[in-house]
């Protein structure tokens, strides 16, 4: 096992503020919001009835036949934002395809495809199931999918960590550069539960705002009259190579990836510790292996879900950690709502853009200081700030905490 430098050359994003990574950005920075009332289905029996839908996503406009027969969306949004990174990236494949891996995340799988065809099937609208139903809802077959794809040919891994997973799949594709198993890894997650079956377990939950009558300002993060998080839907994906590697085919590097942590909270099944004690031990790794104080970072990305007791945990665990080193916070969960296994990734690819373009993303729809959320979230509009390193976190259920710090690319002006 080696401790490469590892390089970021390539993302591609697929969300509810729009396909690829500059309209996404772009979005974000101008405070949209991808929340409204569900589309997709009649929810009028639901609970909760409002979520982040990617909803100019045309599956035809971007993929084959053949591979949309064997997919489901959640595969679908992570094989589009693939695309992108890799043609970003400029990598030549085929001339490398046995030292390319790919890593695969997502929370929950192909749950949506699984409830409506069960649906079909129990009520007699469909006398047989496809027999591209289980590949379709597989999640490790979105690794496959990019494989047949791309002409990929070396290691695959999936990872199923819940909120955090897009974030250890960056973790894990680290781990497999630095083992020496392969010099490229294409990093993809996709989420897609927009279906009665998780709303309705995550509404009882409580873990979701019903607040159907205002789709736009729901999703709240840090805010005082926060009333739980709203489901989001889309996939990211990033090119990750070691410096050497990038350097000797002359690719272009957009930031470094130089930490990365996972921790469990051994507390709750579904809620944070109260302290935020597993989630400040995270990032207190991450940036021990990056090598940088916590004065070095100039933005932090929270997970910031607008859950009552999952923001104030986060918020005393970045105080824990940072103190009066505290930089600059914004969650961008108003915009997109959870994405998710997705987030990790898209939530990284914002940290990149903001090293890059010396711009912080705002955490839209803060109104009202709460006491116990009492840091500088960057309320509701973009802010310019020349910073060298981020931090983004995405904690899950079960005390999953995932911490991923990218910072400026040494050789870059």
């Amino acid at each position: 096992m080696t401790n490469e430098s590892l390089v970021i050359t390539g993302m591609g994003a697929v969300t509810p503020l729009g396909i690829g990574v500059q309209s996404y950005w772009d979005n974000l920075l101008r405070g949209v919001c991808g929340i409204d009332r569900i589309s997709r289905f009649d929810c009028s029996a639901l609970p909760v009835q409002i979520a982040a839908e990617v909803r100019d996503f045309v599956p035809e406009d971007h993929l084959e036949k053949s591979v949309l027969k064997s997919t489901s969306l959640f595969m679908q949004f992570a094989l589009v934002a693939a695309k992108e990174a890799l043609a970003q990236s400029a990598l030549d494949v085929s001339r490398y395809a046995e030292r390319v891996g790919i890593v695969f995340a997502s929370a929950m799988g192909g749950i949506s495809a699984i409830s409506q065809t069960a649906q079909n099937f129990v009520l007699g609208k469909s006398k047989k199931v496809s027999p591209h139903f289980v590949p379709a809802v597989t999640s490790n077959m979105g690794a496959a999918e990019a494989a047949m794809l791309f002409g990929i040919k070396g290691p695959s891994l999936t990872v199923h960590t819940a909120c955090s997973a897009g974030g250890d799949a960056m973790l894990t594709a680290a781990l497999l550069l630095n083992s020496g198993m392969c010099d490229v890894v294409l990093v993809m997650a996709g989420e897609s539960i927009v279906c009665d079956v998780a709303i309705s377990s995550l509404a009882q939950a409580k873990a979701l705002s019903r607040d159907n009558l205002n789709p736009k300002t729901t999703s709240r993060p840090f805010d005082l009259k926060r009333t739980g998080f709203v489901i989001g839907e889309g996939g990211g994906a990033l090119v990750l190579e070691t410096f050497d590697f990038a350097r000797k085919r002359d690719g272009e590097i957009l930031a470094d990836l130089t930490g990365y942590a996972n921790t469990l909270d051994a507390y709750h099944i579904t809620a944070p510790h109260p302290e935020g004690l597993g989630a400040a031990r995270c990032m207190e790794l991450a940036l021990a292996r990056a090598h940088l104080s916590p004065s070095a970072i100039g933005y932090i990305n929270a997970h910031g879900t607008s859950t009552v007791r999952g923001d104030v945990a986060e918020t005393k665990a970045l105080k824990r950690v940072f103190g009066a080193q505290m930089p600059p916070v914004s969650s961008l969960k108003g915009a997109t709502g959870h994405l998710m296994g997705a987030g990790g990734i898209t939530e990284v690819i914002a940290c990149v853009q903001a090293i890059r373009q010396a711009l912080l993303p705002p955490t839209i729809n803060y109104e009202f200081f709460d006491p116990e959320c009492d840091l500088d979230y960057i309320p509701n509009v973009a802010r310019p700030a020349v910073i060298e390193a981020a931090l983004s976190n995405t904690l899950g259920f079960g005390g999953q905490n995932s911490s991923i710090v990218v910072a400026r690319h040494r050789d870059q002006e």
